[in-house]
């Protein structure tokens, strides 16, 4: 009977924090003052200390035994044909209590902070297509130069020489390089690892996510290395406490361009490139002809091989599962949805209205 009790309290309790996420999403002053820069800078580090060091993924071992419950659940129902919607009204309540609670207290609140262009305070306005050509032009030019640098022939596609566990290792120290330019963003204690599920997760097309609920970076290890830098880095931009998936890729790819290793520089310029060019090819698809010829033919190979990748794995479920992710980000106030990815390209041009490329 006490269980019982117990779950009706936990099911009232996920309505009260609901309720409370709604009413503090109206207040990102005093998120990102007491959580962002309070609370959470515990949290997360705590929390990559005890998990860091494990080669394998907790959080990854945590949802498939959430899954195998799940699956069981239903399958005792099924068999016993014993269905009691209140009792099962109560439990789920209480479940999704608890797991709502630790997803915004661990890393979720972040979602509702300021955005970065006030952490990094430069100034976000409209771009006009004739800036968005002529950034992307620059930006070609920028990565045309890095490129070449590394390959020493334009034609010739980068190998990376270094393996996915050193890119992973030496990622912290993009990040400290990254600080002493822009010092409100800080990384600390180190929990980076390869997702248990990279096979299904290359199928749904995703490269990488943080568990919210153990600050472990998972990063989907069968993407082309040469994008690998950059993701590590999208990755890592989460665990600072960066939400949105578009200021993930602006900070990442801040991150890679200002580390010291050549290879860390082109995946992150590779990065805004593909974006700049998928934006155009959306908005101006008269210049996207022009543009890719301007590339070096080593970064279209480079592109051609990712583009092949991903086409590699597309299959039917994919669009469903990026109809969930676009639903799920759109409940945590992320109006824009999946689509937001490509609002990096904003970020891009309003940056480098104060800074130079």
């Amino acid at each position: 009977m006490e269980l019982k009790k117990t779950y009706k309290i936990l099911t009232i309790l996920l309505v009260m924090q609901w309720a409370f996420i709604q009413i503090i999403t109206e207040s990102p002053n005093f998120i990102e003052h007491y959580y962002s820069n309070g609370l959470y800078l515990y949290i997360s580090k705590f929390l990559r200390i005890i998990f860091g060091w494990l080669p394998f993924s907790i959080g990854d071992i945590l949802y498939t035994i959430l899954g195998i419950i799940i699956l069981k659940g239903i399958y005792t129902t099924i068999k016993t044909k014993k269905f009691h919607f209140k009792n099962t009204l109560y439990k789920t309540g209480a479940f999704l209590s608890i797991l709502f609670f630790f997803f915004n207290f661990n890393w979720g609140l972040n979602y509702f902070r300021q955005p970065i262009t006030k952490i990094l305070d430069f100034e976000k306005t409209e771009y006009t297509s004739k800036e968005l050509i002529s950034f992307t032009k620059q930006l070609i030019l920028k990565s045309n130069e890095i490129h070449l640098f590394i390959a020493k022939n334009d034609t010739v596609l980068i190998e990376n020489n270094l393996n996915k566990e050193q890119i992973k290792e030496m990622s912290p120290a993009a990040y400290q390089q990254l600080a002493l330019k822009h010092p409100q963003i800080k990384f600390e204690s180190t929990s980076i690892k390869h997702s248990l599920f990279s096979i299904p997760l290359t199928y749904m097309g995703f490269a990488g996510y943080i568990n919210p609920i153990t600050n472990e970076a998972q990063v989907n290890s069968l993407i082309p290395k040469n994008s690998y830098p950059a993701t590590v880095c999208h990755e890592i931009a989460h665990q600072v406490g960066i939400g949105s998936e578009s200021e993930a890729n602006f900070v990442g790819y801040l991150a890679a361009i200002h580390s010291k290793n050549s290879y860390y520089n082109y995946s992150g310029y590779l990065m805004a490139t593909r974006y700049c060019l998928g934006e155009i090819y959306r908005t101006e698809p008269e210049q996207f002809d022009v543009l890719v010829a301007s590339l070096n033919k080593g970064i279209r190979k480079d592109l051609q091989n990712s583009q092949d990748f991903w086409a590699s794995y597309q299959n039917w479920s994919e669009k469903y599962f990026k109809i969930f992710y676009d639903s799920f980000l759109k409940a945590n106030m992320q109006k824009d949805g999946i689509k937001g990815y490509s609002k990096m390209v904003s970020l891009l041009i309003n940056y480098y209205k104060t800074e130079e490329l």
